[in-house]
């Protein structure tokens, strides 16, 4: 089997089992919109926001270092798994041991109204257990991907959603159906029941990243408490640059949703961050593929980096990750008018103007996840740390600047320049330290061709839904065209 096939077939596997637990849990985003008013989803925007600022903390990169040391140290792979394994409990036990006694203050500085102080005192207990609880879960996954076992990685993911939606549905709609028409355990739950209460979101999530946990004990069994710790060092000095580059990733995510929170007026936070929270749904369409990809790419890189067509490996793979990802930019685009009724409560629908911006965003970073093997390979993680933290300050300073101004609109091209910068530059220093042939001629025009027929699509053709498809089919047609043969050469290989 070739080598682009063996990778292609890796990244589907985990990109079905991704798109099937995405799309579960999308199925939340209408039903949220529906039972929620904007200013009331702004509330779980903002814990949800809080928490994926927190996770890279406790996870400490050692999910890129479990891969990267499994490479360099073949014949100690359970000290590597020990030493990473360690590494995020301890931390994850000092977050717990540090975060219990301020739970009042954290419930302070996370409020933005429509809620008590009580209710977010319990908002913040359930999201410091899911928080430790998926910290712990991190390195067990990665090994299950090492292994080579993306079916129980994929099982396990299904499970998680299936029960995080399904005590989602049972606190919105199946008891308060119970209690309405006053059938059996009518008494029970009206005793403790609160309606419409956003803390069961919370609450469900606590249950099936418990659940989760369960599920991967037999990983976590295989644990054993020998270390080696002059490996652990330069395993963490590999790592806390990959940590600062996964904060600042996460700042780059979720800090403008929380500036919303904080720079516009008390009348208008909490609806401005629920309609910017929803509408963003919308983009991670694209998010679905990227993730699948880096959940392939990840280890294939790391096990691919030591044949001698690596970089030639690397850049064919870049090449087709920038045509599906420009593809799937502009068919979100077009069908917008279509994938606006999965946020079915229409008050929602004056932020869709964030979704063009947010996707190309996302094209950005997923071009930045693949281009990133650089520092990676090298052991030059340091770049990383640069790259990111420019990002960062980039998301934070402009909107400052902009939020008070143009509201959710600045964190949308915000978010889009932030990652386009950080793609440039990483780029820009890998061909300098770690060159790999890509064909830049080549994948800049399929950029700019997408960008040129989104802006007709969502702006010149106002959203048309005929125009938008025609756009799209006869991109794809001319990517077929120019295409064939390559893509014939691959298929016919074995």
């Amino acid at each position: 089997m070739s080598t682009a096939k063996k990778f292609a077939g890796q990244t589907a596997i985990y990109g079905i089992s991704t798109i099937v637990s995405r799309v579960l849990s999308f199925i939340l985003t209408p039903i949220y919109t529906i039972a929620y008013a904007p200013n009331v989803y702004g509330i779980f925007t903002t814990m949800f926001s809080w928490a994926s600022m927190l996770n890279p903390v406790l996870a400490f990169g050692m999910e890129t270092t479990f891969f990267r040391y499994l490479n360099k140290r073949e014949d100690e792979k359970q000290t590597v798994y020990n030493n990473a394994f360690a590494t995020v409990i301890t931390l994850s036990t000092l977050f717990l041991l540090i975060a219990i006694p301020l739970v009042n203050n954290i419930a302070n500085e996370v409020s933005i109204g429509n809620s008590s102080h009580e209710d977010y005192v319990i908002y913040v207990k359930c999201f410091i257990a899911v928080l430790v609880l998926d910290a712990f879960a991190v390195i067990p996954f990665a090994k299950i991907r090492a292994d080579g076992k993306p079916g129980r990685y994929g099982i396990i993911k299904f499970i998680n959603v299936t029960v995080f939606v399904g005590f989602n549905l049972l606190f919105i709609y199946v008891l308060p159906y119970i209690a309405k028409h006053n059938l059996a355990g009518t008494a029970y739950i009206n005793q403790w029941f609160r309606h419409g209460w956003v803390g069961y979101v919370f609450l469900s999530n606590f249950i099936s990243s418990l659940i989760t946990l369960i599920l991967l004990l037999p990983e976590l069994l295989k644990l054993k408490f020998r270390f080696n710790w002059p490996m652990l060092k330069e395993m963490l000095a590999y790592s806390w640059p990959i940590l600062i580059a996964n904060i600042s990733y996460s700042l780059n995510e979720n800090l403008d949703k929380l500036l919303l929170g904080k720079l516009l007026p008390l009348s208008q936070k909490a609806n401005a961050v629920g309609v910017y929270g929803a509408c963003a749904k919308i983009s991670l369409f694209l998010s679905l593929f990227i993730n699948a990809f880096r959940l392939g790419a990840e280890p294939f890189f790391f096990n691919h980096a030591k044949n001698k067509n690596a970089g030639q490996t690397y850049a064919r793979i870049m090449d087709y990750f920038v045509i599906a990802v420009c593809i799937i930019f502009v068919a979100i685009v077009a069908n917008i008018e279509i994938l606006k009724y999965f946020i079915p409560n229409h008050k929602y629908w004056v932020g869709l103007r964030v979704v063009p911006p947010l996707v190309f965003g996302y094209v950005s970073l997923g071009i930045y996840m693949n281009l990133s093997v650089w520092y990676r390979l090298s052991d030059q993680t340091k770049y990383g740390l640069y790259i990111s933290g420019i990002g960062a300050i980039l998301t934070l300073v402009l909107n400052v600047i902009f939020i008070p101004m143009y509201s959710y609109m600045a964190s949308a091209w915000v978010s889009l320049i932030a990652y386009a910068t950080m793609m440039v530059l990483s780029y820009l220093w890998g061909q300098k330290n770690y060159p790999i042939p890509y064909n830049i001629k080549k994948n800049l025009v399929y950029i700019i061709s997408s960008i040129i027929l989104v802006y007709l699509s969502f702006s010149v053709f106002n959203r048309n839904i005929f125009a938008g498809n025609l756009l799209l089919v006869l991109f794809a047609a001319g990517t077929l065209y120019f295409e064939w043969k390559d893509l014939k050469a691959i298929l016919s290989r074995r």
